[in-house]
């Protein structure tokens, strides 16, 4: 377990893409924290250091966006309009999870049970107006 502090938005991107080049197939990270704590700014680090040029934005509609232009897919989730376990489930979420690329979950405290007992849980935190406490489990 590692705790970062992280001062600004660039500081967040810069963790995930830090944690990107650690990041094989089968690589699944569960974020958890309340909206506007910097889940998907990880993710756009995350990206970039993954090597993709797409744009990453929040799924929160779409429950899943993909990003196939890195060195691996990207297969990014979001949970928090989901409210009940059936519409997870109905995702096909194991075929991303032990599939070919690198999983990321947003809101993943909501069905923690979906998910691998492999998966790097992030929790984030708010402190101040820019200052966010990130822990990586």
């Amino acid at each position: 377990m590692a705790t970062h502090i992280s001062g600004s938005p660039e500081e967040t991107e810069a963790l995930g893409t830090d944690l990107a080049k650690h990041a094989i197939e089968g690589t699944v990270f569960a974020l958890v924290g309340p909206l506007g704590a910097g889940k998907t700014r990880f993710v756009k680090g995350l990206a970039r250091g993954i090597g993709s040029t797409g744009s990453v934005t929040s799924p929160t509609f779409t429950l899943i966006h993909e990003y196939r232009d890195g060195r691996l897919p990207i297969y990014h989730f979001d949970f928090f309009r989901l409210e009940e376990i059936g519409a997870a489930e109905r995702l096909g979420l194991d075929d991303y999870f032990f599939g070919d690329g690198v999983c990321v979950v947003e809101w993943a405290d909501k069905f923690p049970d979906l998910l691998p007992r492999s998966a790097r849980w992030v929790s984030f935190e708010i402190k101040g107006e820019c200052a966010r406490e990130i822990e990586v489990k």
